[in-house]
């Protein structure tokens, strides 16, 4: 089994790092193989908003940079992990352009992620965590994705790289998701083929312009 972990932060191993990397590590444990990506670093353009990749049905969009190569290793992989510092109580602008395209192309293409496990977490100073964390879920729960839980909110604290590992709290919650989260992988491996998965349903789109 594999995980595909995304950080999000312009810091190639800051705090939002050693998060990933704590649940990566747990993962490891277990037999299952992890990719940290970083890509808060690069300059990822948002969704242009034209509707190529629900024509085209080519699982990639349109703009050509390396949001097409993400794409593909979250369709291989069985897990993805999202990972953003908290910048204005929100995600960091490059996860967002990311994540906006990756899921717009996998839900225009049949549902890619669709039952992959899914898990997210957030490393922030002292305050925002909450709102950005919820928003890394918004993409998870859009994409029909089986999400696993910790002991507490999936939130570490530090200020300079590295401080996070300070967070006696923080460090648990990640090492507990890291457990959940193979736990899961592993029942989701286990169950395929003796328990059948719900039937996917065309999704019905509806405005309240008449």
């Amino acid at each position: 089994m594999r995980v595909a972990a995304f950080n999000g932060s312009p810091n190639k191993e800051g705090n939002t790092y050693h998060a990933l990397r704590i649940v990566a590590d747990e993962l490891e444990k277990e037999g299952i193989e992890t990719e940290i990506i970083h890509v808060g670093n690069k300059l990822i353009r948002g969704c242009l908003a034209c509707g190529k990749c629900r024509k085209n049905k080519d699982e990639r969009c349109v703009t050509q940079d390396e949001v097409n190569d993400w794409i593909a290793k979250m369709k291989e992989a069985d897990g993805i992990i999202l990972g953003s510092p908290v910048h204005f109580s929100s995600i960091s602008a490059a996860m967002k352009a990311f994540l906006d395209r990756a899921f717009y192309v996998a839900g225009n293409n049949g549902g890619l992620f669709r039952h992959k496990v899914g898990a997210a977490v957030v490393a922030v100073r002292r305050s925002g965590g909450l709102p950005a964390l919820d928003q890394l879920y918004h993409y998870l729960g859009y994409a029909e994705m089986i999400i696993p839980t910790s002991n507490y909110w999936n939130v570490i604290h530090g200020t300079a790289p590295g401080e996070a590992l300070q967070d006696e709290e923080g460090v648990q919650i990640m090492r507990v998701l890291g457990q959940n989260m193979a736990w899961l992988l592993k029942l989701r491996a286990n169950g395929q083929g003796s328990v059948g998965e719900p039937q996917k349903e065309r999704k019905v789109y509806m405005n309240f312009i008449r």
